[in-house]
């Protein structure tokens, strides 16, 4: 008797791209354009790495929230990332903000972008969804991390990069127990938490998010409601409470921008991830 291949994933999912920064890092290039929208290597963008992560670890529906100068960047995504088929259940939205919670004006900050349309997202009923960064450059496999969230059972997962502890300071860190569970959360801390095997190490998260859906549609409300809150994923979602959550490892380096964009000119092929030991989840 022949075995049911199991779909991918990824199929099922939805990918949201947080794409309204301005990124003062590189004020000089993001003037008159959101960071995201920023050259790269030619004619492409730095969100066009997301999204062709997203596009080759096959998740079909995308959303882009879009906000700060968003003209260049609304009209390279129109014009390069149009070929999505309704037929074939694939969807490519670009969400600008556009006060369709009431009383809401601008974003008011990464988790507001995602609550905002947040009847968009459950209209197309994604088992899972996939938050992103648009401004990060990296090579990953979304469905890898998609496949280790649901054999984990996991609410959220958070895929997170090994760095030296004496430079974690700078990075929204990672607090885990022996079986990768998150159990704190600390942005830019000034002590920051080791890795249970590795004293000198220290997991940063890379801003890359897989939930369960429903669990963050609940998350969100909850947030909208608080008065206190900065409406930030990584302030106030993903501290709020103990998740169970698995640990994605060997997760890429985020690459700085000026020396890999020199690479990729010079027609290097250098890789776009640092091979990270093998981890027991």
């Amino acid at each position: 008797m022949q075995a049911t291949r199991r779909a991918p994933l990824a199929r099922s999912a939805l990918a949201y791209v947080l794409a309204g920064g301005r990124g003062s890092r590189l004020m000089e290039l993001t003037e008159i354009r959101a960071k995201p929208a920023v050259y790269f290597g030619g004619k492409s963008r730095i969100i066009d790495f997301a999204l062709s992560n997203a596009l080759n670890s096959g998740i079909r529906r995308i959303s882009v929230a879009t906000q700060y100068k968003a003209h260049s960047l609304i009209r390279h995504l129109q014009r390069g990332w149009n070929f999505f088929r309704p037929e074939r259940n694939e969807s490519f939205d670009i969400l600008p903000a556009s006060q369709s919670v009431s009383d809401s004006k601008w974003y008011a900050g990464t988790a507001d972008a995602v609550f905002q349309n947040l009847e968009i997202i459950e209209n197309y009923g994604p088992e899972h969804i996939v938050l992103l960064a648009g401004d990060h450059v990296y090579k990953m496999d979304y469905e890898k991390v998609l496949q280790q969230h649901v054999d984990q059972a996991a609410d959220v997962t958070v895929a997170c990069q090994e760095v030296p502890r004496s430079e974690a300071h700078s990075f929204g860190i990672m607090h885990v127990d022996c079986s990768d569970r998150i159990i704190a959360f600390a942005e830019k801390p000034a002590d920051p938490p080791c890795m249970p095997e590795n004293p000198q190490m220290a997991l940063a998260s890379m801003g890359i998010y897989v939930f369960e859906t429903a669990f963050l549609a609940d998350q969100l409300r909850r947030d909208a409601d608080d008065c206190n809150s900065s409406h930030d994923f990584g302030n106030d979602i993903i501290p709020h409470r103990e998740f169970l959550c698995a640990v994605q490892p060997g997760s890429p380096t985020l690459l700085a921008r000026r020396g890999d964009n020199r690479c990729l000119l010079a027609g290097e092929h250098r890789p776009h991830r640092r091979p990270a030991a093998p981890r027991s989840l």
